[in-house]
């Protein structure tokens, strides 16, 4: 097109020392497990401070307090991506993400940017809990789900389960299924494969970790039974997931007093 400006490829400069960055597996662990609902592993993620350690996170500005701006703004657009995924809606994941991202503007130092993303992280993530409790129709149910998502990393039977609801667990089971169409025992394995999947695909844990993570009895349990699942071995899975998407997706209120509600 006559007078337009001809494009150019970004020329960076040779001289300049080169930010070597971490493998975006840490921080796809933490958007899916604010996806999923694990309250557990977010509040984890917050309480250690792991959104300020920016180290090969990559520099988006020389000081730190718009370098730390920026990363929140990635982070707020991930969450209500993958959130919309999880089944959020869409106007109410990008409400969020607006609002966070208007808090974070008034924020005047790096501690205030902190504490606004980990009160959105935790708002997405017990949003997204609740989200997954309303597939049930009892409260029994309900509790039992939330439940599950909480110790998800436990060794979880009906009769444990039952006891914390306080129900029987011939009880629990009839409801169950009535209730979200599949048995508690499977409900139980799908969740952890759903785990197992986002450890596959955005860590490098080993199998026998994974296996061990999720409570199996052993590593050729743990395989066993994702491939009873999913129709193939934990290695084939990471092989062909393994930050899968990990391009294409980045292209793509305060209430005090605590988050004892969600």
């Amino acid at each position: 097109m006559k007078g337009a400006k001809e494009w150019k490829p970004l020329e960076t400069d040779s001289e300049r020392e080169v930010t070597s960055h971490r493998e975006p597996g840490v921080e796809f662990l933490f958007y899916r497990s604010v996806a999923a609902g694990m309250i557990d592993a977010v509040q984890e993620n917050c309480s250690r401070g792991a959104f300020e350690n920016l180290e090969g996170a990559g520099k988006l500005s020389e000081n730190p307090v718009t370098n730390l701006r920026y990363h929140f703004v990635v982070t707020a657009a991930m969450l209500a991506r993958l959130c919309m995924e999880g089944g959020m809606a869409m106007e109410e994941a990008f409400s969020l993400s607006d609002e966070y991202i208007r808090r974070m503007d008034c924020c005047n130092n790096m501690a205030e940017i902190v504490y606004v993303h980990d009160q959105m992280a935790l708002d997405y993530v017990c949003r997204m809990r609740n989200l997954k409790k309303r597939v049930a129709s009892s409260k029994q149910v309900a509790e039992a789900i939330d439940y599950i998502y909480v110790h998800i990393m436990d060794r979880i039977t009906i009769q444990n389960l039952a006891s914390a609801i306080c129900v029987s667990p011939a009880h629990l089971s009839r409801i169950f299924k009535q209730e979200t169409g599949v048995s508690v025992s499977e409900y139980i394995r799908q969740r952890k494969i759903d785990m197992a999947k986002n450890l596959l695909r955005f860590s490098d844990y080993d199998f026998a970790d994974i296996a061990a993570m999720l409570s199996y009895s052993s590593q050729s349990h743990f395989i066993q039974h994702f491939r009873s699942q999913t129709g193939m071995t934990p290695k084939a899975y990471r092989d062909k997931n393994y930050l899968n998407n990990w391009n294409v997706n980045r292209e793509s209120s305060f209430q005090e007093g605590g988050w004892s509600h969600c």
